[in-house]
């Protein structure tokens, strides 16, 4: 024979011994067989092995396998275990239940009754679970219990991925812990770390505080989280909605990115922006990026801008602060200043640096201006200018004409939430346009006096009154210079003036760039999984399930003979008391009647003379076909 046959020829040979050994390898063995029955009507072609004092046990590629009853079709390495089944992979994966059906080839197995899968870190429960051994992932679909050190999750179908440590929940997902209680359409959660990614409607109900978001992350041991898409946390007397939320109960703090509004539950008031940082501790709130406050006076709503808004204090007590070209708006009345002090319990809206007021067509300028409203009503009452108060409107006929009235201070009142009387007080001067019943300018008239009181009907300037020395000059148009037709002090700021709510913005504000929330629009934080899967992969703590303890014979009829070193069978001729054969054998006898009986229970559901791996409907395959037709 040529060399060169002779080496096919090894080859060959070579190859199919390590195809034949590959392939024993992949059988079930038995360690320990018990008893040995054949039943081929009803069990055609399969060895059935039923418990003596020890249980009947099974080995394959790493898992180890005990039960009272088992019936195996070695042929087509297919193993259905009854009574008492225990699963051990390693020392991380236990599983315990009423019924096994294990396919040696596809390494799937489906358990029933009672399962119980544990590992280190967290222990299963269900009434049917698919273990797919080849892809380490554990599933179910007919509601399970999760109990780990921190919480208990329930939901109505559940995927457990052994390698990254995780499960998947769907549908009517709940986490219960001491402090809160979670619950989700779906939700993605690690044993090692306790974390919780929710996707779909979620919320969190804790003792102080409720969330909602429709995709969130949440650290569950820590009551820490982020939120985005349609977020909302209702925290202490407060609700908070963004584009984004974060949340850490410990702190006693949250904050929300873009879109954000946070109403105040028992004052009524709303504040909106794009960053914002609640305090509850301090019962605060700082927001900035187009932010505003918005508070109910009487039917009207006033609006406070400016490029950061603080507001804190308790519900009774609650002070806004605006800082940096500050604004304000309402019906009748508007102003600007560089920041806004208001008091809600004093009822004073202080405007600081730079103060413009405006009450329809008439501007209030002075060094410092005071709004005083009824705490008890929220109507404005009065407001107070501090030195240099000066009040201007222009004349309705006259292009460059302006009604001036000028004074040390200022004292304004209300009627019905608007302006209806003024006092100047001290040194007051004052240059106004005379008109007659036709509009026709009679002249225009200067006045100095102690002081001046006038009235504002329809936004005009109506009926001014002098006192304490007045002194008067009524001017023909023709006879007073332009330049004497201006107080000293005399600035109109008309194109600044604040005409709706839109206005209180200015341009910066109106093109303000959004930072963009990750997570809104990706169904799956890929850099989150990633990370979660490092983490489990780094677990330094190495830690193992307890060993099986042995199932003990039935109640009421115990075995007499304890246990051998080892569960070694006696060799044969070894002589042993009668008697205590007598009771060994009716105690055997108690165990085959009660699994028989479970066996008949069970394989109801169990397809019967069954030489096939598991049906379809109980396959795991359907349900990853499942799982990938819903994951995308």
């Amino acid at each position: 024979m040529p060399v060169y046959l002779k080496k096919i020829s090894v080859g060959l040979v070579l190859f199919f011994s390590l195809a034949s050994y590959a392939q024993e390898k992949k059988k079930i063995n038995i360690i320990y067989s018990g008893e040995y029955t054949q039943n081929e009507e009803k069990y055609p072609g399969a060895s059935i092995f039923s418990r003596d004092e020890r249980q009947v046990q099974f080995e394959h590629e790493g898992i180890d396998l005990w039960c009272d009853l088992a019936v195996f079709y070695q042929k087509e390495n297919l193993l259905k275990a009854f009574g008492n089944v225990f699963l051990q992979q390693g020392d991380t994966i236990q599983m315990n239940s009423g019924y096994i059906e294990y396919d040696g080839n596809t390494k799937l197995a489906l358990a029933k009754e009672d399962v119980v899968l544990q590992n280190p870190d967290m222990t299963l429960t269900t009434d049917t679970l698919y273990f797919d051994r080849k892809k380490q992932e554990a599933y179910y679909n007919t509601f399970g219990t999760i109990k780990d050190t921190a919480n208990i999750l329930t939901s109505k179908q559940g995927r457990y991925f052994m390698t990254p440590k995780k499960y998947r929940f769907r549908n009517d997902v709940k986490i219960t812990n001491p402090e809160y209680e979670l619950h989700s359409l779906r939700l993605d959660y690690y044993t090692t770390t306790k974390h919780a990614y929710m996707y779909g409607p979620s919320t969190i109900i804790g003792k102080d505080y409720t969330i909602y978001c429709e995709r969130g992350f949440y650290k569950t041991e820590q009551e820490e989280g982020y939120f985005v898409k349609n977020s909302r946390v209702d925290y202490s007397n407060r609700i908070i909605n963004g584009d984004s939320l974060y949340f850490h109960k410990a702190k006693n703090f949250a904050s929300a990115t873009n879109n954000i509004k946070i109403t105040d539950t028992i004052n009524k008031g709303i504040v909106k922006g794009h960053y914002a940082e609640v305090f509850k501790e301090k019962d605060s709130v700082f927001i900035t990026k187009r932010a505003v406050a918005v508070n109910l006076v009487e039917n009207d709503s006033i609006y406070i801008h400016g490029d950061t808004l603080m507001v804190t204090g308790k519900p009774e007590h609650r002070i806004i602060r605006a800082f940096r070209k500050a604004r304000f708006y309402k019906t009748d009345l508007s102003g600007k200043c560089d920041s806004i002090h208001s008091d809600q319990k004093t009822g004073i809206t202080q405007l600081i640096t730079r103060p413009i007021l405006w009450s329809g067509r008439t501007q209030m300028t002075g060094d410092s201006i005071n709004l005083l409203s009824d705490p008890e009503t929220e109507k404005l009452d009065s407001l107070r200018v501090w030195d240099n108060a000066f009040v201007v409107q222009q004349d309705s006929l006259s292009e460059n004409g302006y009604n001036q009235i000028k004074g040390k201070e200022l004292l304004g009142y209300f009627e019905e939430n608007e302006l209806r009387v003024v006092d100047i007080i001290k040194n007051a001067e004052s240059i106004y346009y005379t008109r007659n019943d036709k509009n026709e300018l009679i002249g225009i008239d200067k006045h100095v006096s102690g002081n001046i009181q006038f009235t504002i009907e329809n936004n005009e300037i109506e009926d001014i009154s002098y006192f304490i020395n007045p002194d008067a000059v009524l001017y023909p148009e023709s006879q007073l210079p332009g330049n004497a037709r201006k107080l000293r002090g005399f600035v109109w700021y008309g194109d600044e003036m604040i005409h709706s709510k839109d206005d209180i913005f200015d341009e910066e504000d109106n093109n303000i760039e959004l930072v963009k929330i990750r997570g809104i629009d990706n169904p799956i934080d890929i850099e989150a999984e990633e990370e979660e899967y490092r983490r489990a992969m780094g677990d330094s703590v190495s830690q193992s399930l307890p060993p099986r303890k042995p199932v003990p014979l039935p109640a009421g009829k115990k075995d007499s003979i304890p246990p051998e070193k080892e569960d070694t069978i006696a060799l044969p001729g070894t002589e042993k008391d009668t008697t205590v054969a007598e009771e060994k054998k009716d105690a055997q006898e108690v165990v085959r009647d009660t699994i028989t009986k479970a066996m008949d229970s069970i394989t109801k559901e169990v397809k019967k003379d069954s030489l096939i791996s598991p049906k379809p409907t109980d396959s795991i395959l359907q349900h990853e076909t499942q799982k990938s037709t819903s994951d995308h």
